[in-house]
């Protein structure tokens, strides 16, 4: 007989709240009865185009080689990671799994008991996870009613324990980008490494990445889950100070990046079309979407819109969706960000047309 050992676990582990991911195809197909092919996932910011032909062949390529350790440093993939953003390979880090691989390295290396992150809300749910589950506490600050930041609200949270500032650029759920005047004066006033996602940066108008040759304690966290659409392969990457990139490759864990992984994002980056098109095909929806959708939608910079489907709520709206076969994400699981919010992700033009029928239909019926 088995019983609980609660007592072994670090009483940190039983602060953190269970992070909430979309719900899959398989859920709602079994949930509410349909059939999986007819469902259209638009909750989890996935490329519907699908991942590059190129990376697919890779992966086939590599398949006999499942029995080879990778290399341990990803450096085929770092150096080909240094033609697509202009940074040295001293600057670049690989990391499985996904960015998230990132963040928990990058706590890892930096968080001890006792010391605190601040994190703006509403945002990614992630970056309080490995910081609590490294003993540090996250210290939230609210953003401003259009979800920007506030700089100096950032650094009147900041104290002496404080030793990361997370920002998300396009922020997740909200798609807002941060200005790089606001980046410039946070970095200018804090001891504490600035850690800031840019996952959809590639769907943007502009990004903050060149700022790392100016700042000794910049991160830019980054992903292939996205416009590289390889989510499923859960590999990211980061751009940061060679002096903390050094010290990150000697804490971190060797071989994090599968040989299938690093093979494909090495193809991905190179397939230069699929990329175009892949920016292209959300361009075009996020202005589709802005426009047509019956609800209050927020300009977006990422593959996702947020809809405020208020006087109703989020929940209600996201299950009649899902009734219909199309997966959206509520945001009121996201701290702080009420219960009108819900994310849709940009699909192709008719997944587009779809859900904007399906929003039609629920207004139509208030």
């Amino acid at each position: 007989m088995f019983l609980s050992r609660p007592e072994l676990i670090k009483k940190e582990i039983f602060e953190i709240a269970e992070y909430v991911p979309g719900k899959s195809i398989e859920e709602i197909a079994s949930a509410y009865g349909l059939d999986p092919g007819s469902i259209t996932k638009l909750g989890s910011n996935e490329n519907p185009l699908g991942p590059s032909s190129k990376a697919i062949q890779a992966l086939v390529d590599t398949a006999p080689c499942a029995n080879i350790y990778p290399s341990a440093d990803a450096r085929e993939l770092r150096e080909a990671l240094s033609k697509y953003t202009g940074f040295p390979v001293s600057n670049l880090i690989a990391s499985g799994p996904g960015m998230d691989g990132l963040l928990d390295g990058i706590c890892r290396l930096v968080i001890e008991k006792g010391d605190e992150v601040i994190v703006p809300t509403p945002t990614f749910a992630y970056y309080e996870l490995p910081a609590r589950a490294c003993g540090g506490k996250p210290v939230f600050v609210r953003r401003n009613q259009d979800f920007s930041l506030d700089p100096k609200k950032i650094l009147e949270a900041e104290s002496s324990r404080t030793k990361i500032i997370f920002l998300c650029s396009p922020n997740n759920p909200s798609g807002n980008l941060l200005p790089e005047d606001d980046l410039r004066k946070i970095l200018e006033n804090t001891r504490a490494l600035v850690f800031v996602d840019e996952a959809y940066v590639e769907f943007a108008d502009r990004n903050l990445a060149g700022l790392v040759r100016e700042y000794d304690n910049l991160v830019i966290g980054r992903t292939f889950s996205k416009v590289f659409g390889l989510a499923g392969l859960r590999l990211g990457y980061g751009i940061m100070p060679e002096w903390l990139a050094k010290e990150y490759i000697r804490a971190a864990t060797p071989f994090s990046v599968s040989l299938p992984a690093l093979k494909a994002g090495v193809a991905a980056l190179s397939d230069t079309e699929h990329l175009r098109k892949s920016i292209e095909v959300v361009r075009k929806g996020r202005e589709y979407l802005e426009e047509k959708i019956p609800f209050k939608v927020y300009p977006s910079q990422a593959n996702f819109m947020l809809v405020d489907v208020a006087p109703l709520k989020a929940k209600a709206v996201t299950q009649s969706l899902m009734k219909k076969g199309i997966i959206v994400r509520s945001c009121d699981s996201f701290r702080e960000a009420g219960d009108t919010l819900i994310r849709v992700t940009v699909g192709t033009p008719d997944q587009n047309e779809k859900v904007v029928r399906a929003f039609e239909t629920v207004k139509s019926e208030v």
